[in-house]
């Protein structure tokens, strides 16, 4: 009896000790990422097709500067703020996804948002006249919440309901406004010359009307996801243990499409389609964290900011004076991250 309670109050002992040291862990890597987050942030200010100095940002804020320094400077804070915004919902959406899913390979296009967001801004620009890089998020953010929704009503109705069938309506759906698009456009050379900038993916050319336009979806779709975050923890363990555990399996995986959504939804809206932020970040944040889901979406809200806001400034400065959207530098970065991903599967099979 006494070495059993020996046994057991130095195991709670090592357990007590544990915990504090993994507190100060998670308090140490989110320090590293809200710095490297503001360092992103001052970085997009600062660096651009124009020249200017840290000097000039802080001339800008605290001082008397030129008045043509100002202009360029100023002109950064919506990108800024709209990388921030897209980020964060890009990133916190695909963790979504592909908690949900059980998929690693999940990302927003999943659900056909990337593809609903530019259906509805092609149709707009062809049919109702709608024109303006700002105009274009009141068409594509019905589009991308349109599209998002009837994937999930198609892959959660009937008996055969589940993952397999919500990622096959996903593809459907996105097949099929991806042809929709390409006739479009194809056929309306005007259309095609309008969208083609925004259906690439960019923070330039917008300004804060469109930023406060998403915010409130976003906003909306984050208290969502924070809701979720426990129930995602026990729909890992399946769908059986989830309601032995006393979660409702089916109402967490809807408040989280739900979430992934409207946040995925709102950042297409604002910025255009990005590819491969959604899919790279959950994968990053999960070597850091570890599988709880409540920190990995803390997490994400920070390092996917931070990851689309170097790949623009990398965009900006790579053709100086000429700008590279920020699409196809996330492109020629997450294809690299996808194929590691696939050839770990692989070796895990």
């Amino acid at each position: 009896m006494t070495v059993t309670l020996t046994k057991h109050t130095s195991g709670g002992a090592g357990t007590n000790s544990a915990r504090p040291t993994r507190l100060l862990r998670f308090l140490l890597l989110g320090f590293l990422g809200l710095l490297a987050l503001t360092l992103a942030a001052l970085a997009s200010v600062v660096f651009g097709s124009r020249t200017t100095s840290l000097g000039d940002v802080f001339a800008v804020l605290f001082g008397d500067p030129d008045p043509y320094i100002e202009t360029v400077v100023e002109s950064r804070y919506p990108r800024t703020a709209l990388g921030i915004l897209a980020g964060i919902g890009l990133a916190v959406g695909g963790t979504l996804m592909q908690g949900i899913t059980r998929n690693p390979l999940a990302d927003p296009g999943l659900l056909g948002i990337n593809a609903g967001a530019s259906a509805g801004v092609v149709t707009a620009t062809a049919f109702l006249g709608a024109s303006g890089r700002a105009g274009a998020v009141w068409w594509a953010l019905p589009g991308a919440l349109i599209a998002g929704l009837l994937v999930y009503a198609v892959g959660s109705a009937g008996a055969s309901a589940g993952l397999v069938r919500l990622v096959l309506a996903g593809a459907v759906v996105s097949a099929v406004l991806g042809a929709y698009i390409q006739a479009v456009t194809l056929s309306k050379p005007l259309v095609f010359d309008t969208t083609r900038v925004w259906v690439v993916g960019s923070l330039g050319g917008r300004n804060f009307e469109v930023f406060r336009s998403v915010l409130p979806f976003a906003i909306i779709g984050l208290v969502l996801a924070a809701v979720v975050a426990a129930g995602l923890n026990t729909l890992a363990l399946g769908d059986e243990s989830a309601r032995a555990l006393g979660a409702n399996p089916t109402l967490t995986r809807a408040g989280g499409l739900l979430a992934a959504t409207l946040l995925c939804a709102a950042a297409t809206a604002a910025v255009g389609p990005i590819a491969f932020v959604g899919l790279a970040v959950p994968h990053i944040v999960r070597a850091l964290v570890g599988i709880d889901f409540r920190l990995q979406l803390a997490f994400s809200a920070l390092v996917g900011p931070t990851l689309l806001l170097c790949a623009d400034v990398i965009g900006r400065l790579a053709l100086r004076p000429q700008e590279l959207p920020v699409g196809v530098v996330t492109a020629l970065v997450g294809a690299p991250v996808l194929l590691l991903v696939v050839r770990r599967m692989r070796g895990n099979a």
